[in-house]
C-alpha cells in the first residue's frame, strides 16, 4: 500500500478516537485505548515521515507520540485533554492535505 495511504488511514483513525473522547460518559479503559491508538499513530507517521526525509513533521509526530505515550502518562485535567485532544485531532486532519510523504529525489 502507498505510504500516503497508509499515513492517511492512520491519521483518521487517530482523529476519530480523539474526537470521540470529546463526548462526556466514556470509561477509563477508552482513555488508555485512545493513548495507544494517537501513540501508535503518531509514531507510525513519524517513522514514515523520517524515511522520507521530512524532519518537521518526524519532530512534530514525535512529540504527539510522547504526549499521549501510555507508557509514562502525563496527568492533566480532563477540560486540558479536552482542547488537547480537539486540536491534536484537528492537526491530524490538517495533516492528511499538508504531510505528502512521497520519496526523496537522489541524485
Amino acid at each position: 500500500m502507498e505510504l500516503n495511504k497508509k499515513k492517511n488511514i492512520s491519521l483518521l483513525i487517530a482523529a476519530a478516537f480523539l474526537f470521540v473522547a470529546l463526548f462526556d460518559g466514556w470509561p477509563y479503559g477508552f482513555f488508555t485505548m485512545l493513548r495507544f491508538v494517537v501513540f501508535a499513530s503518531s509514531a507510525y507517521v513519524a517513522w514514515m515521515a523520517y524515511e522520507v526525509q521530512k524532519e518537521k513533521w518526524v519532530w512534530i509526530f514525535g512529540f504527539l507520540a510522547v504526549l499521549f505515550n501510555p507508557f509514562i502518562i502525563i496527568h492533566l485535567d480532563r477540560e486540558i485533554w479536552s482542547v488537547i485532544d480537539l486540536i491534536v485531532g484537528m492537526f491530524m486532519i490538517v495533516s492528511l492535505f499538508a504531510l505528502k510523504l512521497d520519496k526523496p529525489k537522489t541524485e
